[in-house]
């Protein structure tokens, strides 16, 4: 089975959790315009990063995304 990306839900998951992207910046040590990006879909999310921000929002990363699913064969 082939997953895309939807959209990025990190703004839902930051609402969820009461944290603002200022503030998951900082714990990231990144711009807060990255994690803008993110959430406007201008960027898509590194492994590593993707990573980094469940573990400090405490998700798993397939919830930081729309997964859609494909059945076509390869």
């Amino acid at each position: 089975m082939k997953y895309e990306l939807g959209d990025c839900l990190l703004e839902q998951r930051l609402s969820e959790r009461g944290l603002s992207q200022a503030q998951l910046a900082d714990a990231l040590m990144v711009r807060p315009e990255r994690i803008g990006d993110y959430i406007d879909n201008k960027r898509i999310m590194p492994l590593k990063i993707a990573i980094s921000i469940a573990a400090t929002i405490k998700c798993d990363v397939p919830e930081l995304y729309e997964l859609r699913t494909s059945n076509e064969v390869e």
